[in-house]
């Protein structure tokens, strides 16, 4: 563990929680899950799963419009989606070795599996956590899906535009 890689994770958790803050009025457009990514990208799988959740216990932690912490089932799977994600940004080295066209289709599906998880796993944990049972859930997904239709798709699309940009910076 390196004084340079703590250096990089912490870079990675401000840039994430701050394009969060900016962002939070817009619902469901982010930006943390891109950087999160990256991040495990950038450093690797186990870097990227330790900034995934460091970056989102802050920012849900300390969130204005609402604190994770008061549905510590919300905030676990939150916890560890995101850092699924950043696991994941780390297991995408591979992609060095494809076309630019692929990188693009193979980042813009990363995006939408990624979020998808995120969005399930979060959908799941709120009602467990507020003891809705099995018709609060489907309540729950029947009043979100329009919202996790444009999360998947931003998402996709933000995956798409910035992944393989950045992505042909970083150093192999």
């Amino acid at each position: 563990m390196s004084i340079n890689n703590i250096v990089k994770a912490s870079i990675f958790c401000a840039l994430a929680i701050g394009l969060g803050f900016v962002f939070m009025p817009v619902p469901n457009f982010e930006l943390i899950t891109v950087t999160v990514f990256l991040s495990g990208l950038y450093l690797n799988s186990a870097w990227g799963f330790l900034i995934g959740c460091t970056t989102i216990m802050i920012y849900s932690g300390f969130n204005p419009m609402g604190s994770g912490l008061a549905f510590p089932p919300l905030f676990l799977s939150q916890t560890l989606a995101m850092g699924f994600v950043g696991l994941s940004g780390g297991l995408m080295k591979f992609s060095y070795h494809l076309s630019i066209w692929s990188q693009r289709i193979v980042f813009c599906l990363a995006g939408f599996f990624l979020t998808l998880v995120y969005d399930i796993l979060t959908l799941f944990a709120y009602p467990l956590a507020v003891g809705l049972g099995d018709g609060g859930l489907i309540g729950i997904l029947i009043k979100g899906l329009p919202f996790i239709i444009f999360h998947e798709f931003i998402n996709s699309i933000i995956f798409l535009t910035f992944v393989p940009k950045v992505f042909r910076k970083i150093p192999r």
